[in-house]
């Protein structure tokens, strides 16, 4: 993939970013769930169970690269992003169109558009997207209400079996993504805007999601058990890959 066309442009539109004050009011309109979590802890299949409750609205991000082959199939416009030109993107950053962007390794810019928000504002659901750990500080500086989850697998015998059951995985890149959960899990435990979900029973982790987006919330005791879960984690991961590395 090419380096961005426009870089010098986005980096100096992203140095300063602010939201439009027309976007402000809108945030203050919708409720908005982040979800973040490992790899293989179930996340995608848990936002699935969530749409079929027609109560959310899954963002679609934008981004400036092209499509790509991805099983086979060409990515849809629409579908697993909204495909824009460079100008398209720059422009709408000009004018504070976006809840938050990222240049990624200086070949692409992705970014939520307020024009998805306005969309679930105006179906009157919660919008909701799976998210990078990276671009949550920002999102919570436009809209300190988000509502931030951390989806963790059950524990560290479990979660290894969903990580190797994919497939075949080179031995360097299953360290490497131990490596990278093992920064997510400490990252989550150290911020205070965390909430903690255990996907061992697939109802349940969709329940407390659902009760934390609609405000309901989980009793203090589910989520003490949830957390220790995650610090337990944490712990197994670190002691697998003192033995390995």
């Amino acid at each position: 993939m090419n380096e961005l066309k426009q870089l010098v442009d986005f980096r100096q539109v992203l140095a300063n970013y602010r939201v439009s004050d027309a976007g402000k009011e809108l945030l203050s309109d919708v409720r908005l769930v982040l979800l973040a979590a490992p790899t293989s802890s179930g996340r995608n299949t848990i936002i699935r169970e969530l749409m079929k409750l027609d109560t959310y609205h899954y963002i679609i991000s934008d981004t400036t690269r092209k499509p790509r082959m991805n099983d086979g199939q060409l990515e849809q416009n629409g579908l697993q992003y909204w495909f824009r030109s460079e100008e398209e993107v720059l422009t709408d950053l000009k004018e504070g169109n976006f809840l938050e962007a990222a240049i990624i390794h200086n070949q692409q810019v992705s970014g939520i558009s307020l024009r998805e928000l306005e969309l679930a504002r105006q179906e009157h659901k919660v919008a909701i997207t799976d998210i990078e750990m990276v671009g949550v500080h920002n999102i919570l500086e436009a809209k300190p209400d988000t509502t931030v989850i951390f989806v963790s697998p059950p524990n560290f015998d479990e979660w290894q079996r969903r990580l190797l059951g994919r497939g075949d995985m080179d031995p360097a890149e299953h360290i490497r993504r131990l490596n990278s959960s093992l920064h997510e899990f400490r990252h989550a435990l150290d911020q205070p805007y965390y909430h903690f979900v255990v996907n061992d029973d697939l109802a349940t982790a969709v329940e407390q999601i659902d009760a934390l987006a609609s405000t309901t919330g989980l009793q203090p005791t589910v989520e003490r058990h949830n957390r220790e879960i995650v610090e337990e984690l944490c712990r197994a991961t670190e002691q697998y890959l003192r033995t390995v590395q």
